[in-house]
């Protein structure tokens, strides 16, 4: 996992994973907020996620986003998809992500699906097991993007070329 330092330099788009309005009952009446989970990410590998909460929708996404600048990962994405196959989990929730040819679509759903376009993974097989909480499943998705490690990565680790790797 790579923390990218600077946002300023990259051109983010943020994409909006799920909206919960939150009711506070008090003896003045009902008192509505909203929290806004955001995904924000630059379609080639860069990617955070950022929760807001406020008394009006734009503004808890708003929120978001800025959070979601404020945690950004980078995360390797090779031709369209991704190195390996990997699992994580977080809370209830656990994710599958295994890479899939040029061609195949990304096969996503629910929460996962924001997560993985904002990365710039365009083919994908991904299972959701357990809990389908939208918070959980975005955190599980990116701990599993950040247990990725691509060639050049593997190579260095091990003081050897990638041609080594590669046979061995």
């Amino acid at each position: 996992m790579i923390r990218v330092k600077n946002a300023n330099d990259i051109e983010l788009k943020d994409r909006l994973v799920a909206i919960n309005r939150v009711t506070k009952v008090t003896k003045g009446g009902r008192t509505f907020t909203f929290a806004a989970i955001v995904v924000v990410g630059d379609g080639n590998g860069t990617i955070g996620y950022g929760l807001g909460k406020a008394g009006e929708v734009q503004a808890a996404i708003a929120k978001g986003v800025e959070s979601a600048k404020k945690n950004l990962v980078k995360v390797p994405v090779l031709k369209g998809t991704i190195p390996h196959e990997v699992t994580a989990r977080f809370g209830g929730s656990e994710v599958l992500l295994i890479p899939a040819s040029e061609g195949t679509g990304m096969k996503a759903g629910g929460a996962m699906r924001p997560v993985l376009e904002s990365a710039g993974v365009k083919d994908v097989l991904c299972k959701s097991k357990g809990s389908s909480n939208p918070h959980n499943l975005v955190k599980a998705t990116i701990q599993a993007l950040c247990e990725l490690r691509d060639a050049k990565e593997v190579a260095e680790n091990r003081g050897v070329s990638l041609d080594v790797v590669f046979k061995g």
